[in-house]
């Protein structure tokens, strides 16, 4: 084992927090992990990890050591990328996080079709609406719908994410259309959940926001599950275009109050700044990144 795989090796323990957990996500026994941890320190002559039994910290050596390994495997990267003929295959593992929603409408279409470019690549996807540890869960990326506040990750935009506020013409026909927000305490409200909010905020032309708490008639932690319930009839929904598009387009629900809008989100993709970003991961952002830019297929309809 060379000495840059033993850095490595060290950079991954340090980002999994535990040897334990860079063993799972290397696919390597914990005991081949300790004990290049070992040979490392004992080629420096110095301890890298304060260990314990059920966790580990960094020296100060071992800190000033981590930061300096990170730019050098960065270093490497980079010169290889740039080595390389640009249409040399990627291999490797691409572990990726995305929204169940937007994963299975969006993302599953744009990965079957990134894998097809690239047949070397054995791509693991999860679609999950959790925010999940990528560096703890060993994850390369993930997609996130929000408001980005966690700065230990890089995040690239992918695409500006619309929200509307929707029903099918027979619940507008039967209850009437809203044309304000303090319309909306007469309505059925098909509320989802995962936001962490009781609330709609609308803008109005002015830029002044409404905060509409309202009382649900419906909640559910899943946005096709709410749109189907509006395309029954039984309320609003206030959904992402990305979800809504193809149901709009069809008449099967129609916007309300497009005269308000909400707050702005994005689409990102995200990943840790502790790491290198491998090649596959490089290409992959562009790829969703040229495939979802600019006004995204979903709010063309």
């Amino acid at each position: 084992m060379g000495q840059l795989e033993d850095m490595d090796t060290f950079v991954h323990i340090v980002d999994a927090g535990s040897i334990s957990r860079a063993a799972n996500q290397l696919g390597i026994v914990k005991s081949a992990i300790s004990r290049r941890l070992t040979e490392l320190e004992h080629r420096l002559g110095v301890q890298l990890l304060n260990r314990t039994t059920r966790q580990s910290s960094l020296t100060d050596a071992g800190r000033q050591y981590y930061e300096k390994a990170q730019e050098i495997l960065a270093h490497v990267v980079e010169l290889n990328a740039a080595t390389s003929c640009a249409q040399i295959a990627l291999n490797g593992i691409l572990k990726i996080s995305a929204p169940v929603s937007f994963g299975l409408l969006h993302m599953a279409p744009a990965m079957n079709e990134f894998a097809a470019l690239h047949p070397d690549l054995t791509i693991h996807m999860d679609f999950n609406d959790r925010h999940i540890n990528l560096v703890e869960e060993g994850y390369d990326l993930a997609i996130r719908i929000a408001e980005l506040k966690d700065s230990r990750l890089i995040a690239r935009k992918i695409a500006p994410i619309r929200r509307l506020i929707c029903a099918s013409p027979g619940y507008l026909e039967r209850m009437s259309i809203p044309e304000k927000p303090e319309d909306l305490k007469d309505h059925h409200i098909l509320h989802y959940t995962n936001t962490q909010s009781t609330t709609w905020h609308l803008i109005d032309k002015t830029g002044h926001e409404h905060a509409v708490a309202l009382g649900s008639k419906m909640v559910a932690n899943n946005g096709d599950f709410l749109k189907q319930a509006a395309i029954n009839g039984l309320g609003l929904i206030y959904s992402p275009t990305f979800i809504a598009w193809d149901d709009i387009k069809s008449g099967r629900l129609v916007s309300v109050m497009e005269h308000y809008h909400c707050r702005e989100l994005n689409a990102y993709a995200v990943y840790p700044q502790t790491r290198h970003l491998p090649q596959r991961v490089r290409k992959f952002i562009d790829f969703i990144k040229e495939k979802f830019g600019g006004e995204p297929y979903w709010d063309k309809y």
